[in-house]
């Protein structure tokens, strides 16, 4: 497999998207990281997936969480006029999944951005893919800005 396919192919996304449930399981509940490791068990039982899938959904799970205090700063500084508090659930998953995506893989950001967007037009609303299009396309020329020459999107 060639590994543009690795980043972005359908095991990725289905891992994409059991990472937003967890993480929607995880904001919801106001789980501590011992109930979202419990979480996570009960949902592999009952969503059986290849251990790929599994280890990928959890990477995102895990680095979403713990650099959360990175994340949101960043969210709501390129989401104009929004607090994350006043987002939708799902919609500010979805961003902060990116985010994590963005900043701490090495995962191309087109690719992230049309993850997010996919996962957008599967589990959002009306106005999610607008918005979660802004909003990372605005996070993506921001990091652009701060990493200067140093981050390539390469996929060799």
């Amino acid at each position: 497999m060639s590994r543009s396919a690795e980043r972005s192919g359908p095991e990725r996304h289905r891992g994409r998207e059991a990472a937003l449930q967890l993480l929607y399981q995880w904001e919801i509940g106001h789980l501590e990281i011992a109930a979202l490791d419990e979480a996570s068990e009960f949902y592999w039982a009952v969503h059986p997936g290849p251990a790929g899938r599994r280890d990928f959904a959890s990477h995102l799970v895990l680095g979403t969480t713990s650099h959360i205090e990175t994340i949101d700063p960043l969210l709501e500084a390129n989401a104009k006029n929004w607090r994350l508090s006043r987002m939708a659930i799902v919609d500010r998953m979805i961003m902060r999944m990116a985010v994590f995506e963005l900043m701490f893989c090495d995962t191309p950001r087109a690719v992230v951005i049309n993850e997010a967007l996919e996962l957008a037009k599967t589990f959002g609303g009306d106005q999610t893919v607008p918005f979660v299009n802004g909003v990372l396309d605005s996070v993506r020329r921001t990091l652009e800005e701060e990493d200067g020459p140093n981050r390539t999107d390469s996929i060799a």
